[in-house]
């Protein structure tokens, strides 16, 4: 199984109060509401945030990883755009997110929120780079393009995506939703977790162009004049001093078992002793390592041979899946996951591979063995430890 990280190579955050004020180098992006309290009422003021990734590194993951024969099998892999919860305030019970592909070529610019002087170099409300270059596309839309502002309370602007239910694909003749929503709801996780794995089939054949995701409330919620609706999202930016730069995440099944001429059998007994093999404890960002995974029955039945019991290898079975954590925050990095996490197997005995290019470095993280042997399901997390070191 494979889970396969790239970060953004730009990002910057659109507010209708500031229309051409740039923040290509904060360390926040954020999609909100907020009302504008003036002498007579309140005016909804919003923003919506821009992020792109390496159109070079997607298509090399899509040729060169997954591989293009899988390219629409909606079942064999996935692509999720992952943001990271900074703060949130003023959330209903329900609060819809939505990411379209956007339409037009931007500037991550060099600014930052409320910079003095105002920093214009880059995309903002009104311009897709520099002030004073081009503007956002406001009218006129081409097909399966649109825009959405407020002309009561914002200028034109705020940008442009592409939108519809479904787009052709030229691939073949199904089509494909090529927007994406996520719903928080009052007890629900506040990081962004949203399924654009149709957007990147529609980069890679060609049926729209690569200029990155928009991210912004629903219509339903923005350019509402409540003061009682006022949500705030903000997410850690590729800019940020922490951990939790945004993602693009991608996984695919690539699971296999071929035992080959192997005599070794399949664990059925409890309790086990599991231990991962293959681990040096450290690794350089962007390598791969195959971690194999050995286990037997802590007490193995007495037999007459003449080698040692307990240097017998053991399949653990199918149902059996890893995951990583990281030590310091104890937070799952990668999570247990049926579909793309399940251990392979061939001659040698139980193993998984790992990209490291997704963990940050200078971090300690831990792998997490899950099995269910005799109904029975159990994690082992026994100090399998490693390092992501700089290189």
């Amino acid at each position: 199984m494979a889970v396969y990280k790239i970060f953004p190579t730009q990002d910057a955050t659109l507010y209708s109060m500031f229309p051409a004020m740039n923040t290509g180098l904060d360390e926040i992006i954020e999609s909100t509401q907020t009302q504008i309290a003036t002498e007579n009422n309140g005016n909804p003021q919003v923003s919506r945030f821009l992020i792109q990734f390496s159109p070079d590194e997607i298509d090399d993951i899509l040729e060169n990883r997954i591989g293009t024969n899988l390219l629409m099998n909606t079942s064999s892999w996935t692509a999720n755009l992952r943001c990271f919860i900074a703060t949130e305030t003023g959330l209903a019970l329900n609060t819809q997110i939505d990411c379209y592909p956007i339409y037009g070529t931007w500037g991550m610019g060099t600014g930052k929120y409320l910079d003095e002087p105002e920093i214009s170099n880059g995309t903002s409300w009104i311009w897709l780079d520099y002030s004073g270059s081009t503007r956002w596309t406001t009218s006129g839309y081409p097909p399966y393009v649109t825009g959405s502002y407020n002309l009561n309370y914002a200028p034109a602007g705020g940008g442009t995506w592409y939108t519809g239910s479904v787009y052709p694909n030229i691939l073949n003749s199904n089509t494909y939703p090529i927007t994406s929503s996520q719903i928080f709801s009052y007890s629900s996780d506040k990081d962004i977790n949203m399924n654009v794995s149709n957007i990147i089939r529609a980069w890679y054949t060609g049926a729209i162009k690569d200029n990155g995701f928009i991210v912004k409330l629903s219509n339903s919620t923005e350019f509402v004049n409540n003061i009682n609706i006022q949500p705030e999202l903000k997410f850690f930016s590729v800019d940020t001093h922490t951990i939790y730069p945004p993602c693009l995440e991608f996984k695919w099944r690539d699971y296999t078992w071929n035992t080959g001429s192997s005599t070794q059998t399949i664990l059925n007994t409890l309790p086990a002793v599991v231990t991962l093999n293959q681990n040096p404890g450290f690794f350089y960002n962007g390598s791969v390592n195959r971690f194999r995974v050995n286990s037997r029955p802590e007490y193995p039945a007495q037999t007459w041979v003449t080698s040692s019991i307990y240097t017998q290898n053991y399949y653990l079975p199918t149902a059996s899946y890893w995951a990583i954590k990281d030590l310091d925050t104890n937070e799952m990095v990668i999570d247990f996951d049926t579909q793309f996490t399940q251990l392979n197997a061939d001659a040698s005995g139980s193993y998984f591979d790992l990209y490291m290019n997704g963990l940050q470095t200078e971090r300690y993280y831990t792998v997490l063995i899950k099995t269910t042997i005799n109904g029975s399901t159990i994690v082992y997390n026994n100090n399998y430890s490693f390092k992501i070191i700089n290189g």
